[in-house]
């Protein structure tokens, strides 16, 4: 069951839900290593990354179960956990690496290997090291592992020490990593050059939850007064903002009207300001965001580049990109966070897309419609894209490597399926 089959069936309609942010419940996940006790977190996705992250924790010794309801997760965490993560899970997704600043926060130890993930160009975590070196861990990379150690006691034991990190880019997941590393460190931690995404908002508002204090967070500086211990989380995860646009973008394509009623637009103003440009109305409504085309409305190419929030998310590309395949004109799109990331593009060719692309650029001439092909998903976000594509192509679309697919988002399948679309698991 690694295929998608998708074929175009008309306008889309109905209403949707987004879910959870898949790239705020993993960093939580993480967040209750630092607190002993039973943490609940609810509106959590079904997604294979959660199950991934899951598992990281199971190897610690940390239980990991679905709570009362499909979207509660309860994470227990024992007095003592093992600080280490293996190969064999932290391989699957690079987001685990966030481990590291709570386990050396909590346990003045860590051991991870070296992070996996979507292969899309490399995402060294140098800087992430580099910033919990200047709150007084030390670091050794031997046989394909990490082993970080606190050197500086406090107490009688082993304590990290507020002090000013300047982040040289502002990356979200070192982001997080220092300041899961921040709240337990003896002393106040400024980060400087923070990176500003509402889901580092979202883990802030549950670390304070759990008696952290932490001032600033969704700004460039942040301020965090460490304390000597955390409680218990019980926290409510955000809208996935990524999913949100992925059926605002499947609107635009196929055309009709799709409410997706836990949209944020506070989170995505950027881009459902490029989308409203490209052709698409996209609206507030009481229940969410609501996206129109009309039928025979051709969508409008223009220029776009990928930029640290508030800008453009470089997740977003791959949609934007399949949306520029049928818009009329020609659009430039321009690459300026990750190398690599237009693997994608080769398969949208093979759809028919006329695309070229120079370096850190995609020129993306559109065409009237797509026509079907085999295609295959190299991640999860370029195999979203690739379904969508399915949507206003000639015949029968089949997207190969699912699973990457899996990673983010809950039974997209089914979902579109629920708004007039064909696609069916094969």
């Amino acid at each position: 069951m690694d295929r998608l089959v998708i074929s175009p069936n008309g306008p889309l309609s109905g209403t949707v839900r987004a879910g959870g942010a898949k790239n705020s419940v993993l960093k939580l996940m993480a967040a209750c290593l630092l607190a002993e006790g039973r943490h609940v977190l609810t509106n959590v996705p079904r997604i294979s990354d959660v199950d991934t992250m899951g598992d990281v924790l199971r190897a610690m010794g940390v239980t990991v179960e679905r709570g009362a309801t499909p979207d509660e997760l309860v994470v227990t965490v024992p007095p003592d956990v093992v600080p280490e993560a293996p190969y064999d899970l932290v391989e699957k997704m690079r987001a685990s690496v966030v481990v590291l600043g709570p386990l050396l926060a909590r346990h003045g130890r860590a051991r991870v290997s070296m992070p996996g993930g979507d292969d899309f160009g490399s995402r060294p975590i140098d800087m992430h090291l580099r910033a919990l070196e200047s709150l007084g861990a030390s670091f050794t990379s031997e046989h394909g592992y990490i082993e970080g150690v606190v050197d500086s006691t406090v107490a009688g034991r082993p304590r990290l020490v507020g002090n000013t990190v300047v982040l040289e880019y502002p990356s979200h997941t070192g982001t997080d990593n220092v300041l899961m590393a921040a709240v337990l460190a003896k002393g106040s931690t400024v980060i400087e050059n923070a990176a500003r995404e509402p889901e580092v908002l979202d883990l802030a508002r549950c670390l304070n939850g759990m008696g952290a204090r932490i001032s600033g967070a969704g700004t460039s500086r942040i301020e965090v007064e460490g304390v000597d211990a955390l409680h218990p989380a019980h926290h409510r995860v955000i809208p996935d903002r990524l999913v949100t646009a992925t059926f605002l973008v499947a609107a635009g394509l196929a055309g009709g009207d799709v409410l997706v009623e836990d949209g944020r637009p506070d989170h995505m103003s950027m881009l459902l300001r490029k989308l409203g440009a490209i052709g698409i109305e996209i609206t507030q409504e009481p229940g969410g965001l609501r996206a129109v085309r009309a039928p025979g409305v051709r969508l409008r190419s223009l220029d776009i580049a990928t930029l640290p929030y508030p800008g453009v998310a470089t997740d977003y590309k791959p949609l934007v990109v399949t949306l520029l395949t049928v818009a009329e004109g020609v659009g430039i799109v321009t690459e300026n966070l990750f190398f690599g990331r237009f693997r994608y593009v080769e398969e949208l060719r093979r759809m028919g897309a006329d695309i070229r692309t120079e370096g850190h650029h995609a020129v993306v001439r559109g065409v009237r419609r797509l026509s079907s092909a085999p295609v295959r998903a190299l991640d999860v976000r370029a195999g979203a894209a690739l379904v969508l594509a399915g949507l206003v192509a000639d015949g029968e679309t089949v997207v190969g490597d699912a699973h990457h697919i899996d990673r983010g988002y809950e039974d997209l399948a089914g979902k579109l399926a629920s708004l007039g679309a064909h696609v069916a698991q094969a």
